[in-house]
């Protein structure tokens, strides 16, 4: 008989033990995020007996909603390879311009809701435009975006808060015992996920992302792929923008200021590389909770509101170092 035929109990033990290490090793690089949302909410539930209450636990989805919603158009942008530092301003602009266009213009109020939707869109498009055809870093297009919103908000509103339409209020409002702003995340979550995992724009944004060049030569149209891409971060950013009016009930001139960041960390954190071609709505959903968690246990534990700033700034940093192995990890 030949021995190496034979396999022992102890040599089938050490030969399966990498595999089951690898498999594990495998698990947490893909769902990193939704292990660190689970120890931090059984930590926070730890700490604090007031962090796993009905009320608080919808505090966390109305928070999160506005981030969440933001941060699906982002996705887009990430995945094709770019980066969209406007959203912000557009969220600003869109939910300005709707309140404009129903106090000042007497329209209609679904009509001004669908206005400041058309006004995000066109921002991103516009942001896209000027990378596709302008042919500039998407960093630099969507910062000068950023500054136009701003502005014209600022020119609309002459720096004062405007009074909403009814229906764009009906967002900030429940249905039923559900806050309206849960309903809008689980609807444009969906959606978002459609339009990346089953429709031939999505599979055109991972193309992109994973290579451009490849992509031009195998035909896919990456110019108005990039426009579109851009387009749908400004439909998301405008729909956030009139869920944050909605829950004011008032459209504010510095809304959104900041939420930017917020939205690129928790793409990240959700485990989508900075560097294109990889992504989940899923993943942006539970990085956007990670954030508003943290902040939310912080609160409970008064933790002042400067400290908070240093933890999420260190977990951002952690976000785009793990992505940065894993891109390191992948070229070995």
């Amino acid at each position: 008989m030949n021995n190496a035929a034979v396999q022992t109990p102890e040599k089938a033990t050490r030969k399966q033990a990498p595999d089951t290490g690898a498999r594990v090793k495998k698990f947490l690089a893909d769902n990193g995020a939704l292990v660190g949302l689970v120890v931090l909410g059984l930590a926070l539930f730890i700490a604090t007996p007031d962090f796993l209450t009905g009320p608080n636990l919808l505090n966390i989805g109305i928070q999160a909603s506005v981030i969440a919603v933001l941060a699906f158009g982002m996705t887009f942008v990430i995945v094709a390879a770019g980066i969209d530092l406007s959203v912000g301003s557009v969220a600003a602009l869109s939910a300005m311009g709707s309140a404009w266009m129903f106090t000042q213009g007497n329209l209609p109020g679904w009509l001004a809701l669908a206005g400041g939707l058309l006004i995000g869109t066109l921002s991103g498009a516009v942001s896209g435009f000027a990378v596709a055809y302008g042919r500039l870093p998407s960093f630099i297009a969507t910062l000068a975006m950023l500054s136009v919103a701003r502005g014209l908000t600022l020119v609309l509103s002459d720096g004062r808060p405007i009074a909403t339409a009814p229906e764009v209020s009906f967002l900030g409002g429940n249905v039923g015992p559900i806050p309206m702003p849960i309903v809008v995340l689980v609807i444009a979550g969906i959606a978002a996920a459609l339009i990346l995992n089953y429709t031939v724009i999505g599979r055109y944004m991972y193309a992109v992302g994973g290579n451009t060049e490849a992509a031009r030569l195998s035909g896919i149209p990456v110019r108005r792929v990039l426009v579109t891409v851009f387009a749908l971060s400004g439909l998301f950013a405008a729909l956030a923008g009139l869920l944050l009016s909605g829950r004011l009930d008032s459209a504010q001139p510095q809304a959104a200021s900041g939420y930017e960041l917020d939205a690129i960390a928790a793409v990240v954190i959700g485990g989508a590389s900075l560097a294109g071609g990889v992504g989940r709505i899923s993943g942006t959903l539970i990085g956007a909770l990670v954030l508003v968690v943290i902040r939310n246990g912080l609160n409970l534990l008064n933790v002042s509101s400067f400290w908070q700033q240093v933890v999420i700034g260190l977990v951002i940093a952690l976000a785009v170092g793990a992505d940065a192995l894993r891109r390191k990890n992948s070229t070995h």
